[in-house]
């Protein structure tokens, strides 16, 4: 009988990981996914961030490039123009690519937004926005604050979704993972566990998953193809209907209709939970 119920608690325990396990790498964001004919490909970062963010984006960068299905490069931003609508505020998308900008955007409530112009599933350009307003701050002017930030928001445009989107808890050692301390460790009375500053494996697995059906055409630059208007604000009134909240009012999903089956969808990383930002 003690063999018996030793050998329970065994397979319980076995199941309950394989379980968690699953769950955290399954990630994908809407089936949202670039376009191409190939088995991998190369996606351009254009960068627009001055000299505060470019280590940070650099990073970024050279943490997804271990995918076994995309890599990514960083070429000169088409928004960084000093004058007119071609502005880091503006952050203006550019088919094929995505754009990559820093600003003070004002108090919006936002940290961060990741927002990809889609026709069906397909992602046709993309932009990701990082709002100085929060990161100039003593809370989130920090590497690992940055670093989690510009890896989430970067991967965003690949098509992937987060992990987990609790804050208060242990963390999953990935950037698509939210949480109160990115460096990880004793916070206070709590262990938060691992730094959340990068991908882990679960991640790289979903891109697989993502990718691993060629399509018969391609979104991906310089093989180009109409992407709708080339809107976009930093306004969350303007961002169309919000179909998803986490529980805590830290995550956002919106999605504005274009027309002709063009949307442009935004996951949203507030600096506060939603609700508090000021108008």
């Amino acid at each position: 009988m003690e063999w018996a119920s030793f050998i329970g608690v065994v397979v319980l325990v076995a199941v309950f990981a394989v379980s968690v396990g699953n769950a955290n790498a399954d990630h994908s964001w809407g089936g949202y996914h670039w376009a191409r004919t190939m088995s991998s490909f190369t996606l351009k970062l254009g960068d627009n961030v001055n000299n505060s963010w470019n280590v940070y984006l650099a990073e970024a960068s050279a943490d997804w490039n271990p995918s076994e299905v995309l890599d990514t490069i960083i070429v000169a931003g088409k928004t960084n123009a000093t004058r007119g609508r071609n502005t880091p505020k503006n952050c203006l998308p550019t088919s094929g690519q995505v754009e990559v900008c820093n600003y003070k955007y004002g108090s919006t409530g936002w940290l961060g937004v990741a927002s990809i112009w889609i026709s069906g599933t397909h992602i046709t350009q993309g932009t990701v926005k990082l709002n100085d307003t929060y990161f100039n701050t003593a809370k989130y002017n920090t590497a690992d604050w940055k670093g989690l930030v510009a890896c989430q928001e970067v991967a965003h445009t690949f098509g992937l979704d987060h992990q987990d989107e609790i804050f208060n808890n242990y963390n999953l050692g990935t950037c698509m993972d939210y949480t109160n301390a990115p460096a990880g460790g004793w916070v206070g009375t709590f262990d938060y566990g691992p730094s959340n500053r990068y991908p882990n494996a679960h991640d790289f697995d979903e891109l697989v998953l993502i990718y691993a059906h060629p399509d018969t055409t391609t979104t991906v630059n310089p093989f180009v193809v109409s992407a709708g208007a080339d809107v976009d604000s930093n306004d969350p009134r303007t961002w169309g209907r919000e179909t998803h909240r986490s529980a805590d009012g830290r995550a956002s999903v919106y999605e504005q209709d274009l027309g002709n089956g063009k949307k442009v969808v935004r996951h949203v990383f507030w600096a506060e939970p939603r609700g508090h930002q000021r108008d």
